[in-house]
């Protein structure tokens, strides 16, 4: 057998101190992330069928693999666990933070804009995370999360929002 995929655990204030330090470290792993030779080299994989500058395919294509590539797994019980785009590449499993990271990574390795959305439905608390793309003037949310979500697709129900630029 061999040896567990290493992960790092972080220790996040609650409320929302924890949500803002989940954001600024989800925002270093994209900048770490878009620098990683496995993280271009699946981006130029992912992309290389594309015609060359259709900045709209390659945010599709980008989307719609990680959404079929990777799965939805919750992060072990009251722990918060959140994986660089390296090593989501290679286990293929991640929650929400998760599976943003590695989207924004692979497409701020393609030369895109992102940012992340920390949304909460109920009250007080943020739940979930979503990246956010720039085309032209306008920011594309993007949730591969939700399997039959499509550019642009919100989660609907939400209350609050705190962004977080790249």
């Amino acid at each position: 057998m061999s040896p567990p995929e290493p992960f790092r655990r972080y220790t996040i204030p609650n409320g929302i101190p924890g949500v803002r330090a989940t954001l600024s470290i989800m925002v270093r792993l994209v900048k770490q992330g878009r620098k990683d030779p496995a993280v271009i080299a699946q981006a130029e994989k992912i992309t290389l069928p594309l015609p060359a500058h259709d900045v709209n395919a390659e945010i599709d294509a980008l989307f719609r693999w990680v959404k079929t590539n990777v799965r939805y797994m919750f992060d072990p019980r009251d722990e918060e666990k959140i994986n660089t785009a390296e090593r989501t590449l290679r286990v293929r499993t991640g929650d929400c933070d998760d599976m943003s990271v590695l989207l924004a990574s692979l497409l701020e390795a393609t030369g895109k804009k992102t940012k992340f959305i920390a949304l909460g439905f109920d009250g007080d608390t943020y739940s979930h995370v979503v990246s956010q793309v720039r085309l032209n003037d306008s920011w594309i949310t993007l949730d591969p999360t939700v399997k039959n979500s499509t550019l642009g697709w919100m989660p609907p129900g939400s209350t609050r929002w705190m962004q977080a630029h790249v």
